[in-house]
């Protein structure tokens, strides 16, 4: 997750890097990880490179030099300007944000964008869930002339997120599972897969105390072994982004080295044991 390999930015836990962020591909390559999960939120939407041509071709510069590719966007820019609990009028601004995010991640080669539906912006009532399918289901107009999917993470339980998948059926519209929002939430892997794994699309890494926030991995309730086995079993292709716990300022690239090397450890054990 683009940031982490920084030290953090006035405190902030994730953030786009607004000095920094060039040096992040170089970096990325020093930890062995082959993507960048890039941010665009508020914080740095005026200076973010993606906002421009010749940023974008500054950041496909750098992802040639460094093998380091761009696959995806997390739009956090909609946890500040959520697109529940919104007027008529903010909501069709916010949404020509997202179209138009649609359209430059199809210049960068971008396959898809995470909507987080989550904290501030997650939805709570059944009129917000209503919402939701409606501001999506206008942007796939867009998403289908790009090709750029969507993928959305929330807080809903199974049952209820499962409907809301089932309002848009479409194949640009798949899960972002992020395992330790999962865990906070202390929901079961078991029946968040069982009721909509097979739109699982890509998979956030982390992990996180039942009601807490996000801890070093290992030392959360995130189930590891469940979630890979239930990955492995719907035969999962998919891209894991670290989106783990911070270190020590400073220790951002070592700190990456051993996280990736924790989760393969998981991963190998999990698909070597069954467990």
């Amino acid at each position: 997750m683009q940031g982490r390999l920084l030290p953090p930015v006035d405190g902030g836990i994730q953030c786009f890097p607004r000095l920094n962020w060039a040096h992040e591909f170089a970096f990325a390559a020093q930890a062995r990880l082959d993507s960048i999960e890039w941010i665009y939120d508020q914080f740095g939407a005026d200076v973010n490179p993606i906002a421009t041509d010749e940023g974008i071709d500054s950041m496909l510069e750098l992802s040639e030099l460094h093998r380091v590719r761009v696959a995806s966007l997390c739009a956090d820019y909609f946890m500040d300007l959520p697109l529940v609990r919104a007027s008529g009028a903010e909501t069709d601004e916010r949404l020509g944000v997202l179209l138009w995010l649609m359209d430059r991640c199809q210049r960068m080669a971008i396959e898809r964008i995470v909507l987080p539906f989550v904290d501030a912006s997650r939805i709570a009532t059944d009129a917000e869930v209503d919402k939701v399918v409606e501001a999506i289901t206008r942007a796939l107009r867009r998403a289908e002339v790009t090709g750029v999917e969507l993928h959305l993470e929330t807080s809903l339980d199974p049952h209820r997120f499962a409907e809301l998948l089932a309002r848009l059926p479409s194949e640009l519209v798949m899960v972002n599972y992020d395992i330790g929002n999962s865990a906070s939430l202390a929901y079961d892997p078991r029946e968040e897969f069982a009721a909509y794994g097979e739109r699982v699309g890509s998979v956030h890494v982390k992990d996180r105390r039942k009601g807490g926030g996000t801890v070093p991995l290992g030392t959360g309730d995130a189930d590891f072994p469940a979630v890979f086995d239930c990955l492995r079993a719907l035969g999962y292709t998919g891209d894991f982004v670290l989106q783990v716990a911070r270190g020590i300022p400073g220790d951002e690239v070592g700190w990456a080295v051993r996280n990736r090397a924790l989760f393969h450890y998981y991963l190998a054990g999990a698909a070597a044991t069954g467990e």
